[in-house]
């Protein structure tokens, strides 16, 4: 491979996932990532308590992550085959934990709404 391209980042998304699934999921993070900046405009501050709830449910959304990607790329942890690998499935860890705090906070927020904030 002698171009790193966007394009070529995509092609293998949508290759790994299959196009109508990777699609879904970049359609639904760019639904909740709109969702979060709605609720920061509305509540102008983050809920501390809030932070906290999602920031404890971050491990649960790092395994659902990693067990995803598992499961839809029809692998196991057996198939690990070097440092790459690894440092693959830390990064959807990250990514899957991250996603799952925002979507948490954003639930909370317009579920609880402000009132529940102090």
């Amino acid at each position: 491979m002698e171009e790193f391209s966007l394009m070529t980042i995509l092609a293998v998304f949508e290759e790994m996932f299959g196009r109508g699934l990777f699609w879904t999921m970049v359609v639904v993070a760019l639904a909740i990532t709109a969702a979060w900046v709605y609720v920061l405009v509305r509540d102008r501050s983050l809920s501390m308590r809030k932070f906290l709830l999602a920031q404890l449910s971050m491990p649960l959304g790092g395994i659902a992550a990693v067990w995803f990607v598992l499961l839809i790329t029809n692998s196991g942890l057996r198939d690990i085959g070097g440092p790459i690998d690894v440092i693959v499935l830390l990064g959807v860890f990250a990514a899957g934990a991250v996603g799952f705090a925002i979507l948490v906070y954003v639930v909370q927020s317009l579920v609880r709404g402000r009132a529940a904030d102090s």
